[in-house]
């Protein structure tokens, strides 16, 4: 008979068709041991964890894309890494794999792992919708330094939880049986697990309902809405099948039915944020961009903006705001040289932000209040103050003639 090592010493490993009767018959179930379906089922979810990263990776190839840009592919990462590790933690718990050698530490698959990694998974959601949240409707700065004490807070929330269910006692939370060569979670763990999960996700949902106003450019209550349908439809399958079937993790098209369902759900939340500028980039970069701009001038007060056409694209200048939009009492004049331009030359003056917020030190000159301007001017324009004597619509030469009644400045 074969042996195993544990806590120290040698014990004799079970039979493994010994061990699918003993199960089989003390929890009236049909066990199954890991075989090839189990292989299969990482391999093929480990390939679609693949893809993913191949998305993620070739968003921060073409990180200067400016629909791509506007997504915070920081945040984005951080959601796939975390989604990753939950993965790894499920081939430990949903019990792919024999439960022997380092798969016995059942508290760190189950605990450090899984239940860590999906709690940061949905946290790192909630930050992202509160950032979106508080500069377009609290109409507040989120900046980077805000950014990383965020992500420090909510990673350090779930630490401590785990930390607390790791120094509880193994038969409250979590326990390895030699005899069965299974981790043994007890209900009231899981109990909690799942309660946590869904206190997690209902405040994303209250995150999401408040960003369905958010201007056209930066609304994401489409794809946020089909990210919590996702999420919920998951957490409805988990509760079902930690509720109802407490031994899964024993029967093989069960625990390959969760597994599955787990990859796909993490999967698809991180492509309905950043798939479709990724695709529209392939397949119609230039009109998805120029269109994505046309929009991004047209937020808030359709008003404030004049447009011109020349052979080079089309250029959109920033008029006097009376509207009640995000650049109201702001004053901002824009120089020709800050225009924005959507041609395919790419001649509009664009910054790596590293946050939402604009620099206070572009060019050496202040920025204007930037709490009143929105994301997408903070993010992507130089802003910069008239210089003293400084071409203006007075005295440049150069004007042209007013369009409809007003000057392009």
């Amino acid at each position: 008979m074969a042996v195993s090592d544990l806590s120290g010493f040698l014990q004799p490993r079970i039979d493994a068709d010994e061990r699918v009767n003993l199960l089989s018959s003390k929890f009236g179930i049909k066990a199954d041991n890991p075989d090839s379906g189990d292989t299969i089922t990482i391999a093929v979810c480990g390939g679609v964890y693949g893809l993913t990263a191949i998305m993620v990776v070739y968003a921060w190839c073409n990180y200067n894309y400016r629909p791509i840009k506007a997504k915070g592919l920081s945040w984005v990462t951080c959601i796939y890494i975390s989604a990753l590790l939950w993965y790894i933690g499920n081939i430990g718990t949903n019990g792919h794999m024999w439960v022997t050698g380092a798969w016995m530490h059942c508290k760190v698959w189950i605990i450090w792992f899984r239940v860590l990694f999906c709690y940061v998974f949905a946290s790192l959601n909630i930050v992202r919708f509160y950032s979106l949240d508080r500069v377009f409707n609290q109409k507040k700065p989120f900046t980077r330094r805000s950014s990383l004490i965020a992500g420090a807070i909510v990673i350090l929330i779930n630490v401590v939880y785990c930390l607390v269910n790791q120094l509880i006692s193994d038969s409250r939370t979590v326990k390895y049986e030699p005899l069965f060569e299974v981790c043994n979670v007890t209900q009231g763990f899981r109990i909690a697990a799942l309660a946590t999960q869904w206190i997690l996700w209902a405040c994303c949902g209250v995150l999401i309902y408040r960003l369905r106003n958010i201007q056209s450019s930066f609304n994401e209550f489409r794809e946020s809405m089909a990210i919590f349908v996702v999420t919920i439809a998951l957490l409805i399958e988990s509760t079902v099948t930690y509720i109802h079937y407490k031994y899964y993790t024993l029967e093989k098209n069960r625990r390959i039915q969760k597994t599955i369902m787990d990859t796909i759900a993490s999967n698809l939340i991180i492509w309905l944020i950043i798939g479709y500028p990724v695709f529209m980039s392939i397949f119609r970069r230039h009109e998805f961009e120029r269109k994505w701009i046309e929009r991004l001038a047209n937020d808030n007060n359709k008003t404030a903006y004049d447009f011109t056409s020349n052979q080079h694209g089309t250029t959109y200048a920033k008029m006097n705001d009376n509207g009640d939009s995000g650049f109201n009492h702001s004053n901002l004049n824009f120089g020709g040289n800050n225009a924005v331009n959507s041609d395919y030359a790419d001649n509009a003056e664009f910054v790596d932000p590293g946050s939402l917020r604009t620099d206070s030190t572009l060019h050496g000159q202040d920025s204007y209040g930037d709490v009143n301007i929105p994301l997408s001017l903070r993010s992507n324009l130089q802003i910069r103050r008239p210089m003293l004597n400084s071409p203006t619509m007075f005295n440049n030469p150069n004007t042209g003639h007013p369009q409809h009644g007003r000057a392009v400045l």
